[in-house]
């Protein structure tokens, strides 16, 4: 799969915009993996442009919807383990330290993306690969994709966020089950355990990304914004607080010309025309 039409694509010498292509196209950000011979494993340099890229589109008020997705048979196989220190090179608090500064950061950046996020899964998912795609708001995959816990398999503990987001997605027994394997899951295993949304043959992949990134670019962006962090908060904190959180959110977005469009339509009787203000 290969990124949409660059009608606004950024133009730079340094060579990590070869390995981590972007454009913006009707409003959505298209974030694409770019090194298919690795099956997309991710770089240092590679993760520090994909955070700069949803932070920009977090901030942007021209960017509605995020698309990230990538080249060649996989989606992304995890970080690039090669070219770090042996083992015994590793002073304490380093791998903490890197874990904090790298994966986690840039799980936190879609988490924390103030637009929706798709992730349209070309192939395989394994590692922090996985853990990308399930940190999206929306899972899209194709038939061919797989999902794989790779952590065990290498003697390793899950990082990027996996022990926090799985247990969420799919409970703790599963969650277990998955990482204490390592298995391969198939798309259509992970749309039964409500990892994806939708699982389509791989030549429409990228169509219905599109659609639906469209269709969401269209959207009154800063209510979806709200709803995203009412949704991904819901499961940490008690009743009281969430209402609290909600009733807060309502406030902020009765504020905002999308609200008053929204109501207006609708005494009206017409299709709403949202801008995303």
């Amino acid at each position: 799969m290969t990124s949409s039409p660059e009608k606004s694509a950024e133009k730079s010498a340094d060579p990590v915009d070869s390995l981590i292509l972007h454009a913006t196209d009707n409003h959505v950000s298209w974030i694409t993996l770019n090194r298919p011979e690795t099956l997309n494993a991710i770089t240092p340099d590679q993760r520090e442009r994909l955070i700069q890229h949803l932070s920009h589109a977090s901030s942007d008020p021209d960017v509605r919807a995020v698309v990230i997705t990538a080249t060649g048979r996989g989606f992304c196989a995890g970080a690039d383990l090669r070219g770090g220190p042996p083992t015994g090179e590793r002073a304490a608090g380093d791998v903490a330290r890197t874990i904090r500064l790298g994966a986690q950061r840039l799980i936190g950046a879609v988490l924390d993306c103030e637009k929706p996020v798709i992730a349209a899964v070309n192939g395989t998912a394994a590692g922090l690969g996985a853990h990308l795609a399930l940190a999206c708001d929306l899972v899209l995959a194709a038939d061919s994709a797989k999902f794989i816990e790779v952590f065990v398999r290498r003697g390793l503990v899950p990082d990027g966020g996996g022990a926090y987001l799985l247990p969420r997605l799919v409970g703790p027994q599963r969650a277990k089950e998955l990482m204490f394997f390592g298995d391969a899951l198939t798309a259509a295993g992970a749309a039964r355990l409500g990892l994806v949304n939708r699982v389509v043959p791989p030549d429409d992949l990228e169509k219905t990304a599109r659609d639906w990134a469209e269709r969401l670019a269209t959207g009154p962006t800063r209510a979806l914004a709200l709803t995203k962090q009412l949704v991904n908060a819901s499961l940490d904190t008690d009743r009281s607080t969430a209402f609290a959180a909600e009733a807060a959110a309502q406030e902020i977005n009765m504020t905002t010309t999308d609200a008053t469009e929204g109501v207006t339509s609708f005494v009206e009787r017409r299709t709403p025309h949202y801008r995303g203000r």
